[in-house]
């Protein structure tokens, strides 16, 4: 399961992506999230051209209709006709959780979707955010393994959390899990210029924790000082094997007074940061044989996820 697009996007109206090389649109009917191969079924034009007159999506090229369960209503060249199923979307399964829309090319349509897990985010205490979507011309591999990389910091982030002072990584450890594996990274980096007056605890040990699923999903609970707590959820979806659009959900129970597009700023700017490494790493691909490159301890997370994959 993979998101393709934030819920609050998502209208009538049709939208396009792509998801693994396939075009996909994107549309509602009433409260149906509806997820289905981006071409006409006559002649290939692309759905998303199209417009939703209410009762379904309407092709471009020969106004050919399609409604709920992506099923063909309407061809006006034969309006008597009995419309043959040939004529309906191919679909795929499709849910809307941590305000995105997920959605598996193979997965049954009434199987429960296999989501990863989001710490926190349905307490009543936590503030639920969904960064706007990010398009990164790289492989999800290599942006996931950014995401979960502790020896960056301070190269990478030196105007955002990192500190260009204390780039020494203490040892940490990596445990497999039934979904991928997990991390607890504890160090003193942590330079949040947001609320600074409300986490700025003298000596306090920052505990990272990363939970990751793969393939390309991973989740990092920040603790911050005085039980404050933040819950980031990078989700990369590969739309093709060399470009990754990131989805990031965040709870938090704290500065919860605070804009929100603070944090959307403040996110970006952490994301952009590492856009300029992850667009430029060679090769492409992620190298799955440790042979292929050199490694140091601090270098756990990364060594367990290609192993895993």
């Amino acid at each position: 399961w993979y998101p393709v697009a934030l819920a609050r996007e998502v209208s009538e109206q049709p939208i396009g992506t792509i998801l693994l090389d396939m075009p996909l649109v994107i549309y509602k009917m009433e409260d149906e999230i509806i997820v289905a191969r981006d071409t006409c079924p006559h002649r290939g034009v692309a759905l998303s051209l199209g417009k939703n007159d209410g009762q379904g999506v309407v092709c471009p090229y020969h106004g050919l209709r399609f409604g709920s369960g992506g099923k063909c209503n309407r061809i006006p060249a034969h309006p008597q006709q009995k419309i043959s199923e040939r004529f309906n979307l191919k679909t795929y399964a499709a849910v809307e959780k941590y305000g995105l829309i997920w959605c598996s090319l193979l997965a049954d349509k009434q199987a429960e979707a296999n989501i990863p897990q989001m710490p926190y985010w349905d307490e009543a205490d936590y503030q639920q955010l969904v960064c706007p979507k990010v398009d990164i011309q790289c492989f999800a591999g290599r942006q996931l393994e950014g995401f979960i990389d502790v020896a960056h910091f301070a190269w990478v982030h030196p105007d955002t959390f990192g500190d260009p002072d204390n780039s020494e990584v203490p040892d940490y450890q990596t445990y497999e899990t039934d979904y991928g594996f997990a991390a607890d990274y504890i160090s003193t980096v942590g330079r949040y210029p947001i609320g600074l007056d409300q986490r700025g605890a003298k000596d306090f040990k920052w505990l990272r924790h990363f939970e990751i699923n793969v393939p390309f999903t991973a989740t990092l609970t920040i603790h911050f000082p005085h039980d404050a707590k933040q819950v980031i959820m990078n989700a990369a979806s590969p739309m093709t094997a060399r470009t990754t659009r990131l989805f990031a959900p965040i709870c938090r129970n704290y500065d919860k007074d605070l804009p929100v597009e603070d944090a959307y700023d403040f996110n970006l700017k952490i994301f952009e940061e590492d856009r300029l490494i992850v667009e430029n790493q060679k090769p492409e691909y992620l190298p799955l044989d440790l042979s292929l490159e050199a490694h140091f301890p601090a270098d756990r997370s990364s060594s367990m996820y290609r192993k895993l994959l």
